[in-house]
């Protein structure tokens, strides 16, 4: 059972006053133009780089790791191009809490909603797949004003941001759910819910299987998606929220249903589908996904460890082509 956070006075304490300062900045910043928090995220980012030098990384490795076939310059392009979105999602995560509906509104559009309204039709449950994207708090907010849903999702350590958080979550949707609330997921999709659902991060050994992620062929993946696809039957719909290209908003791309392929399968069919599907939603927009955590953090027994310091260093450049290589256009 989740129990959500409430406000309380405790967060009035000193302790709190430098996440209050935070904060307040961060809401006023979300008030400027759109083109100008384009433009300041970006220089963001690009401080990010300098700023968090173990985190550049950890991306570079997961992008060697995932397309090792694309060259060298071409990884390091579009390793610039996701610090660049990484600045510009600690902006959407203020605009996503603070900007009034209408703001939000204005700012996107929608392709592929027929495979919702498809679902929504037959009366089933739907387990929308929404992955690491850097533009995942909007993607939430925006999807949430077509259909307000029930959230996944972990408790942040610090309570007021915990508290912050998922009150701007709730202002388009419904309700949010621990992560290891299984019984209270699958609740929701018997009662025909729509439910955002993450499986794309390394969550341990623990109800994982390893299986295939782009060039890894052994990533521990959650098995929590079988556990739902097996216990309620719900359409399962990948969703990518966007940052358009010319700089002028978002576009949600909802993605076919993809439920009838995991329907009767075992615990590692379902997650190699999944993540097939999740590696054609990173495509849509290769260079707003979160590269910068460790994906590949838990290995097999035996396995060595991925993110070793010299690692980094161990793929070697390759003048092979790769479908990114030919994206030499930053997205905002």
């Amino acid at each position: 059972m989740t129990t959500l956070p409430q406000f309380s006075r405790t967060f009035l304490h000193p302790r709190y006053w430098l996440s209050w300062l935070g904060i307040a900045v961060l809401w006023l910043v979300v008030q400027l133009p759109y083109p100008v928090l384009v433009a300041f995220g970006r220089q963001l980012g690009k401080l990010a780089m300098r700023l968090l030098p173990r985190r550049v990384e950890i991306a570079r490795r997961n992008l060697a790791l995932c397309f090792p076939d694309m060259r060298a310059e071409a990884r390091e392009a579009l390793l610039r191009r996701n610090f660049e979105s990484v600045g510009m999602g600690v902006l959407e995560t203020g605009m996503a809490w603070f900007w009034p509906t209408w703001r939000v509104r204005q700012c996107f559009s929608v392709t592929g909603y027929e495979h919702m309204a498809r679902a929504r039709e037959h009366g089933r449950g739907v387990v929308l797949v929404g992955m690491h994207f850097l533009t995942l708090e909007m993607g939430a907010r925006m999807f949430g004003m077509l259909n307000p849903g029930i959230g996944v999702y972990r408790p942040n350590n610090n309570a007021l941001l915990d508290w912050l958080q998922t009150r701007g979550r709730l202002r388009a949707n419904k309700t949010m759910l621990d992560r290891f609330d299984l019984k209270g997921m699958i609740r929701a999709l018997k009662q025909n819910e729509i439910l955002w659902y993450a499986p794309d991060h390394d969550y341990g050994k623990t109800n994982s299987v390893f299986v295939p992620f782009f060039a890894v062929p052994d990533a521990a993946t959650t098995a929590g998606s079988y556990m739902l696809v097996k216990s309620a039957n719900p359409a399962v719909i990948p969703f990518v929220p966007r940052r358009k290209a010319d700089g002028s908003g978002y576009e949600l791309l909802i993605l076919e249903d993809i439920s009838q392929s995991l329907q009767g399968a075992d615990k590692e069919t379902v997650a190699t589908r999944m993540n097939q599907a999740i590696e054609h939603a990173i495509m849509q927009a290769p260079e707003q996904y979160m590269w910068l955590h460790r994906r590949f953090k838990t290995r097999p027994a035996g396995h060595e460890n991925l993110y070793a310091q010299n690692k980094a260093k161990a793929v070697a450049p390759t003048t092979a082509d790769s479908p990114l290589a030919d994206r030499s256009s930053p997205q905002p």
